[in-house]
This record gives C-alpha cells, structure tokens and sequence, in this order.
C-alpha cells in the first residue's frame, strides 16, 4: 500500500522548480508527491533568464560540451531524448546519494528559460518514463529545475548568451599553460561545439600568465557563471525585458524599492511637544504607598 503525502520546500536561489518523492514499497508500486519550489529571491515572475543577451535563441538539437558517467549517464540519455521532443533541453543530471538518493535533472527553453508550470509538464513525462524503463531501482528524489543564475554552461552558445560575464572554467585535461582551473570574464567564443574556441579575461593572471587564454571547449570538464551583482543586475534587466514583452506592467527601475520611514512626531524637545508651561514641572506619578520625597532625619 502506498501513501501520498505533500511537503514545501524552498529551492536554490534563482532556480525555478518541482521536487518529486518516489518511495519504493514493492518492485511494482510506487508512490510519489509533488512540491513546488518557489525562490522568492530575486523575483523574475515565473521565467529565470540568465544572460546579457536572452533573446539570443540557440538550435534544439545543440550537442553539449560535458557528459554525465554512470548512473547519471543512463538518465540523461532518457531524459534527453523526451525534453527534445517536448521542445526543451537538458542542461544536467546530478546523483546525490546523501540520505537517500536524489536525481537533479537540469532543463531549459533554447532561449535559456524554463517556467514553474514546464517543471511540473517536464516531471509528467519524465517521472513514468523512469520507472518504465527502471533506471533507478531504488527509492530516490527526483528535482526538475531551471538552470538557475549561476548556471552551468554546457553548450557554446551558453557562453555566448553570457559574453562579459565571470565564470569558473575547470578542464579535464591540463592548459598549453599547465593549469587547469580558470576564472575570468567571457570575451569571446570561435566555432561550434567541441571545435570551439573560448577566451577568458582573467583578473587574477600573474605578471608571467597569460591574461587572455584560449581554452579549447573539447577540453571542458565543468564550466559555471559566478553568481556576481553584475550578473544579478542583467538577470533582474533580462526579467524586466521579457514582462514587458509579454504585457506586463514593471516598474522602471528594477532595484527594490525604498522603504519611507514612518512619520514621528516632534520628540520631548520639538517645537510643539506638549511641554508644562516654564517654571511648573510636572508632578511625578507614582504607584499607591510609595514617596516620592527624601526622608527626613
């Protein structure tokens, strides 16, 4: 026998989510319940655009740079295929085994947005597709989220929709310069795919290093925007744009807004205080049975 039961819980920021618990009771019955996650910080409506240049729209069927091993590698093959079908695009897949095992599954519009309402239609047709094809077969956690902020780049054209943005670069095989982890602003990005050619700006170069590497995209392990105020000022400008398109009413600026102070009155020594006239001061109120007088000797 199954039970259902419900949880809310609250998602990293700038994701846009929907948890699914699956317990497994017996090989042929399980339940799950579903949870939105709602980040309430920064607000970006219910789209989580994550570059200085979002309309730039990129080819559905874009190979990804990384690729997943294992466990995760049999899930993002299926997952893969579905999101392509449904006309979205996976970002990643995570296996966390911590207490019990939890599957992230990172997915997103070729515009680089995903809405709380396609988490929940990409759950519908992913969660069945799991447990048909029995790709995990124990209890586990399933996560459907927007690739958030700090997003991780994974195709060349999530580099060029972040260009003058930091990121954190980390290669799976050494740099012509011996390093193998970068962070700097992206300035440029030549070809496509694993032929493309990525050029960082980097503000931590010793005197010896180059500031601008070249970094081959054939070699990327990981790669990864640095949550920065730059970064959080294009999100809250991207959102601003796209309410707009979409008929919605924003205001001009996107900062929050200031709060006013409450009004105060003028104080004990404000001009229309009520002060007792000079000369006369006013007698202490005491409780019944004290005195308020020095005793006499």
């Amino acid at each position: 026998m199954a039970i259902i039961e419900a949880a809310r819980e609250w998602g990293p920021g700038g994701t846009r989510s929907l948890t699914v618990w699956t317990a497994c009771f017996l090989p042929a019955c399980r339940a799950a319940w579903t949870s939105h996650l709602i980040d309430t910080k920064p607000k970006l409506n219910d789209t989580t655009p994550i570059a200085e240049n979002p309309d730039l729209d990129a080819p559905l069927d874009e190979p990804r740079l990384v690729a997943e091993h294992g466990q995760a590698a049999r899930v993002a093959a299926l997952a893969e295929r579905i999101l392509v079908s449904m006309g979205f695009r996976l970002v990643r897949v995570k296996i966390l085994a911590g207490q019990g095992m939890t599957v992230q599954i990172m997915a997103e519009r070729p515009d680089g947005t995903l809405t709380i309402d396609q988490c929940e239609e990409i759950h519908d047709a992913l969660s069945p597709a799991l447990d048909v094809e029995d790709v995990i077969s124990q209890a586990y956690r399933l996560e459907i989220s927007s690739a958030g902020i700090d997003r991780p780049l994974v195709r060349a054209s999530d580099f060029r929709r972040a260009l003058g943005m930091e990121a954190r670069v980390e290669l799976s095989r050494p740099h012509e310069s011996g390093r193998k982890r970068f962070r700097g602003a992206i300035v440029g990005v030549e070809g496509e795919g694993l032929d493309g050619v990525l050029t960082l700006e980097r503000k931590d170069a010793g005197p010896d290093e180059d500031k601008a590497p070249k970094i081959r995209l054939r070699d990327l392990d990981e790669a990864k925007l640095v949550l920065t105020e730059e970064l959080i000022r294009e999100s809250l400008r991207a959102a601003k744009a796209l309410a707009k398109g979409a008929g919605e009413e924003e205001d001009e600026d996107s900062s929050p807004e200031e709060l006013t102070p409450p009004a105060r009155g003028p104080g004990r020594f404000g001009a229309g205080a009520n002060r007792p006239p000079k000369g006369k001061k006013p007698k202490p109120v005491m409780p019944a049975g004290i005195r308020a007088q020095f005793k006499k000797k």
